[in-house]
């Protein structure tokens, strides 16, 4: 058991005060959008000082465990964050390994620097990842049926302005109609531009309306102040508007079209940092590797069941491979760390005493732990742990 300590991410949309106040600092003013605790080459956290991927390369077998080894070599496969959105992310989706692995292999060809502000690849890997609310935390996910989608604009009053628009959605059916229609919305120029404000100013007037219609206009509105006049809230419009409540948690699997708008919570994803956008960004977006990677079909957004697996002990389930993550919550009576392999634990809301063999640590709120794969461990204590691990 050792300490690691996270790393910042200072984006221009992060709350300056949520995540130093998990953390138990003192704010800076400055934004505070992620705290990164995996080896990520681009932000390794630290141990002992170390960078952790340093630390990999030198003790990867003692920390990783055989089973991590032979199925990632000697990479961490999984990256924990805490996450604190006071602005809207960008419309965004991640590719599966494949995808990943030809297109960094292909912008590596191309002599494309990693730190390009045009490369889109930054490592050979998939970035599946979950999300579980701290706050109340809003974000779009998945394309919405398109019958239903086309309702939500007419009670938006919008449909003769943007009949061009949706025209494909009322007379196809299936990928082929979603692939259409968000294509045009991603090349909206000129004149057309001004249906992004017509969209806006008639969701102002549904703000206070009851479900989905109130939950579709409120974040149009928030898009639209964050982001005035981006084509970038056309494509939001297709999309399906989710409120996870604090403890509750939702997948986003390869080709998944999403955005993060409001709330802090805990992120888990495949060790990666490949980002396909779509708009609602300044930062460079190749609409033709978009097209290739973006599933388009309509899906429910993926909620993640909860469930007991031991005394104070949750596990939120996925289908990644590379991850996997539990919640153990406060008490007095030891409980057995769960899982297997290499796993990052981070305390909230109070502290926490772990003991493995002879081995006491004791973590403050704000503060993680590294568990290696032979570290059997108990914990008990005020706070809130949330821990990742490699996927089954």
């Amino acid at each position: 058991m050792r300490r690691i300590e996270g790393r910042p991410q200072h984006y221009a949309w992060g709350s300056p005060t949520a995540i130093p106040g998990l953390l138990g600092r003192e704010a800076t003013g400055e934004p505070y959008a992620e705290h990164w605790l995996g080896a990520h080459e681009s932000a390794p956290s630290l141990v002992d000082g170390a960078p952790l991927d340093s630390l990999l390369a030198a003790e990867g077998a003692t920390i990783l465990g055989a089973s991590t080894m032979d199925r990632y070599g000697g990479r961490l496969p999984y990256l924990m964050k805490l996450l604190a959105a006071d602005r809207p992310l960008s419309i965004q989706a991640h590719p599966d390994r494949e995808e990943a692995e030809a297109g960094f292999a292909r912008e590596n060809a191309a002599g494309v620097p990693i730190d390009a502000p045009e490369r889109t690849y930054r490592d050979a890997w998939p970035k599946p990842e979950a999300i579980i609310a701290i706050t109340p935390f809003v974000g779009l996910c998945g394309f919405r049926d398109p019958v239903r989608t086309v309702f939500l604009i007419e009670q938006l009053g919008v449909a003769d302005e943007l009949a061009s628009v949706i025209a494909p959605l009322t007379h196809r059916k299936g990928s082929a109609a979603l692939a259409q229609v968000f294509l045009d919305v991603l090349s909206v120029d000129g004149d057309r531009l001004r249906l992004v404000d017509v969209v806006v100013d008639a969701a102002a007037n549904h703000t206070d309306d009851d479900a989905e219609l109130g939950e579709l206009a409120r974040a149009l509105v928030a898009l639209g102040d964050a982001y005035p006049g981006d084509r970038g809230i056309l494509a939001a419009l297709l999309l399906n508007v989710v409120t996870l409540q604090p403890g509750e948690g939702m997948f986003l699997g390869p080709g998944n079209m999403h955005a993060y708008l409001h709330g802090v919570g805990v992120e888990v994803m495949a060790n990666s940092d490949n980002v396909l956008r779509g708009g609602l960004t300044g930062k460079h977006i190749d609409v033709d590797e978009l097209m290739r990677v973006v599933r388009f079909h309509a899906e429910e957004p993926s909620l993640l069941s909860v469930d007991a697996v031991g005394p104070r002990t949750y596990h939120y389930a996925t289908s990644a491979p590379e991850f996997t993550v539990w919640r153990v919550d406060p008490g007095t009576t030891p409980v057995h760390v769960p899982g297997t392999g290499a796993r990052i634990g981070l305390v909230l809301d109070g502290d926490a005493e772990l003991t493995s063999g002879t081995e006491t640590l004791h973590l403050e709120r704000g503060e993680a732990v590294l568990l290696s794969a032979g570290d059997c461990a108990m914990v008990h204590g005020t706070g809130l742990l949330y821990l990742s691990g490699p996927g089954a």
